[in-house]
């Protein structure tokens, strides 16, 4: 294995969007997770619908939120103001962001993989692995100690308005998309994170005992 380079972490980074991106388009697209929270969550009691209505309006909501999705927002059967319209165009384009962050990310890895390949110059994976290692960390102990203001603190940051607070009685889809809901997505991504980070690790330990084994027996 050759020395740490500075350009190893930067390839760590490139992962770790990857990963990250990769988990928020899982999150948004994986269903059934919402499907269960239904239960679980008790959606159907605090929300004062059937789980039939509630899924047909969280599936119009995920529907739009696709880049290949082309139009306006409209729930089957509950009302919206222009301002909660408004912050859905604004969460679609974030979505779309992470589409164009994987894809571009994807292609620049495999550049990157093919040429180290040539190289043969693997000390870019356990550095990525580390790397990509840090944010579940250090979201995780986030979580731990406030998951609440953690949330908050996000909408903050991605959004220069205060339509993400909903009034449940222009805008009833909040009450379709509990707090603990986000959570379980945060808990998706955090963990394509973490298997990411084992996988890079892994693949390190077999090139290096592969590296050893062959200096071992020219």
């Amino acid at each position: 294995m050759k020395k740490f380079k500075f350009s190893d972490l930067g390839i760590g980074i490139l992962f770790t969007l990857f990963f990250i991106s990769a988990g928020v388009i899982l999150a948004v697209n994986f269903r059934p997770l919402y499907y269960l929270d239904i239960k679980l969550l008790e959606i159907e009691k605090t929300s004062g619908l059937e789980a039939s209505v509630i899924k047909k309006n969280y599936d119009a909501l995920i529907d739009y939120n696709s880049p290949f999705f082309k139009g306006e927002l409209k729930f089957p059967t509950l009302p919206s103001s222009a301002s909660g319209l408004e912050h859905f165009v604004e969460v679609k384009n974030i979505f779309v962001s992470f589409y164009a962050i994987f894809a571009v990310t994807a292609i620049i890895l495999l550049l990157i993989l093919i040429y180290k390949k040539k190289k043969r110059d693997y000390t870019f994976l356990p550095v990525s692995s580390i790397t990509i290692l840090a944010l579940p960390v250090i979201v995780g102990l986030a979580c731990a100690i406030n998951f609440d203001k953690l949330f908050i603190l996000f909408h903050k940051i991605f959004f220069r308005n205060d339509y993400w607070l909903f009034d449940p009685a222009t805008d009833p889809i909040i009450n379709l998309l509990p707090d603990t809901f986000f959570m379980h997505c945060l808990f998706i991504i955090l963990g394509i994170l973490l298997l990411g980070s084992l996988f890079l690790f892994l693949i390190s330990r077999i090139i290096r005992k592969r590296d050893y084994k062959f200096r071992s027996n020219p």
